[in-house]
């Protein structure tokens, strides 16, 4: 078997092989590194993917609608007959999106967007008995609409059905009400519209204000109630890339002349800490990357002073400074790739063992986590690449040392 293996790898291999105790060390600490940095990326990952399906399984990722109407200048009368100029802007008009169809159809041939939803969105009131309640009423294309909020899998009592006689209440409202499947509420819109709907699911959006606050029915129904008749609000988007929705609503909003408003710019203070601790991971990782790389750069070089000898041999011998140079960069190669298969083992293991213990207080997983194999392909690479690069500075010296001088130690 040796002979089939080049000069450089048979010394490598035979150099780890007798300090063993040594190599052993050296790839428990590279093992080590690679363990939390694999551990620290699936967790990490699996949290920023549960934080971010429970934002955004609820809103659009961006939201068209009608430029909000602008300031007009009062003239007031002041002292000495002057005039003063003081701007109040009017109040909002539920208004319709112009030629919204159009619009609709140019945002489903755009290759970044995945999903778009007309909604109608206004306020109305619901009663029963003496009871009222202010809401905001939301009316939906229902087999558009769940691609955008995938309202289906938040029903937690009755099923998904939408005709123009039904309505979908929150947890909060129901409980407020009184309400249970199958009965009857009134909703009255700000025009004097009302209509008496059948209540055929209620939903939990995760969000308490939100499901004592919303109401969804269908389109055509909140049309007739806000008085637009085929009209719709705004539109709503689901984006291929989310975290470039920004960039998206913006030339969106270039292209349309319409309000584009981003996910981002309505969660600004929830982007800004995915992004604050997405840093602090990569600089975790940067920083115990560079310390296995110390590790290793540090036993090798004490492996070379150890060597001399042996090194001033193969150079007597013959060995080149080259082949003296690969020497040591197989080893750290081969460090490097060991403490990372050994490290990634030991992250399952760790991870297997944190879904067991950390439960919600119901006893279910409190959040997935899924440990793709690319992550492991990477730390595998980037752990060997560690090593490699670990190892220059050992293999440098080894490389220059003259034979007689090695010899004589």
């Amino acid at each position: 078997m040796n002979r089939l293996l080049p000069f450089e790898w048979i010394a490598a291999l035979r150099f780890l092989r007798e300090g063993r105790l040594q190599s052993v060390f050296i790839v428990l600490g590279a093992a080590i590194g690679v363990a939390v940095i694999v551990f620290m990326s699936a967790l990490l990952d699996g949290l920023q993917s549960n934080l971010f399906a429970r934002v955004l399984s609820s809103q659009p990722h961006i939201v068209l609608e009608r430029p909000r109407q602008v300031s007009r200048p009062l003239r007031e009368a002041a002292p000495g007959d002057a005039f003063t100029i003081r701007q109040q802007t009017p109040p909002q008009r539920l208004v319709s999106i112009d030629q919204w169809q159009k619009v609709r159809d140019e945002m489903q041939l755009r290759s970044d967007i995945s999903a778009v939803s007309p909604t109608l969105n206004g306020s109305a009131f619901v009663i029963r008995g003496d009871a009222s309640q202010s809401v905001v009423l939301t009316g939906i294309d229902p087999e558009q609409y769940i691609r955008i909020v995938p309202l289906p899998e938040k029903i937690v009592a009755g099923t998904w059905r939408m005709t123009n006689a039904d309505i979908l209440i929150g947890t909060e409202l129901a409980k407020n009400f009184g309400l249970q499947l199958g009965d009857k509420l009134r909703v009255v819109s700000p025009t004097g519209s009302d209509r008496t709907l059948n209540i055929v699911g209620v939903f939990d959006l995760g969000a308490r204000a939100a499901n004592q606050r919303n109401v969804f029915v269908l389109l055509s129904t909140a049309q007739n109630l806000t008085g637009l008749p085929g009209g719709a609000t705004s539109i709503d988007l689901t984006v291929r890339e989310p975290f470039q929705a920004e960039t998206i609503a913006r030339a969106i909003g270039n292209q349309t002349g319409l309000e584009s408003t981003s996910w981002i710019e309505s969660n600004s203070q929830f982007f800004l800490a995915l992004r604050s601790q997405r840093f602090s991971s990569n600089m975790i990782r940067l920083f115990v990357g560079l310390s296995v790389a110390a590790g290793i750069a540090s036993v090798l070089v004490v492996s070379v002073v150890q060597r001399s000898r042996e090194i001033g041999i193969l150079r007597a011998m013959g060995g080149s400074r080259g082949q003296l140079m690969r020497v040591f960069l197989i080893q750290g190669a081969l460090v490097g790739l060991m403490g990372s298969l050994a490290g990634s083992a030991i992250a399952s293991l760790l991870l297997a063992g944190w879904q067991l213990v950390a439960r919600n207080p119901d006893g279910t997983q409190m959040f997935a986590i899924v440990i793709p194999l690319q992550l492991y392909v990477v730390a595998s690479v980037l752990a060997t690449l560690v090593g490699l690069l670990a190892a220059v500075t050992p293999a440098l010296r080894a490389a220059r040392m003259e034979p007689v001088e090695a010899i004589r130690g």
